[in-house]
């Protein structure tokens, strides 16, 4: 089974774009996740690519922003492309299927406007198992091909179920 969990802190706001085929939303970002142990000489974060589609990748470009601590349920994916001098790149990202806020409360104590409590999930809900991004890549991967489709969400009941470790919100 392809599964990955992640609780890090946006390194930048994400990208947003639209593909062209379709215009079906997509945000990338990069999660400085904190390693369980550090050793002498190792880096103490591992900088994971992700990238989300349609509603959560809406979800991520308008509520996110850099430094925030969020996490992330969806699963890896690697691929291969051709660059236009015929270099052969790789790249292993997660695709995010549900998103959310780690964040105990706003840094300032002041309330956020508008923003969604840290119970609120963002999901990717392909119709009737469509896969819109089919022959779409995602900008940052110049000439990548296909990009698969989001798979199935995590386990419902929001953000206690797929992270128990998380408090659910006020």
């Amino acid at each position: 089974m392809n599964n990955v969990s992640l609780v890090g802190r946006l390194t930048k706001d994400p990208e947003m774009r639209y593909t062209q085929a379709n215009n079906t939303a997509v945000a990338g970002f990069t999660l400085a996740v904190n390693r369980r142990f550090k050793q002498d000489g190792q880096p103490d974060a591992d900088f994971i690519v992700v990238v989300a589609w349609q509603k959560t990748a809406e979800f991520c470009g308008k509520y996110f922003k850099k430094g925030q601590q969020v996490w992330v349920c969806g699963r890896i994916q690697t691929r291969t492309w051709d660059d236009d001098q015929g270099t052969r790149h790789y790249i292993t990202e997660v695709v995010a299927d549900a998103v959310g806020f780690a964040d105990s409360k706003k840094e300032d104590g002041a309330a956020p406007a508008q923003t969604p409590t840290q119970t609120t999930v963002a999901r990717s809900n392909p119709q009737n198992g469509s896969n819109p991004q089919n022959g779409a890549e995602p900008p940052w991967a110049q000439g990548a091909g296909q990009a698969a489709a989001p798979a199935n969400p995590p386990p419902q009941g929001g953000t206690q179920a797929a992270f128990p470790w998380v408090k659910g919100g006020a």
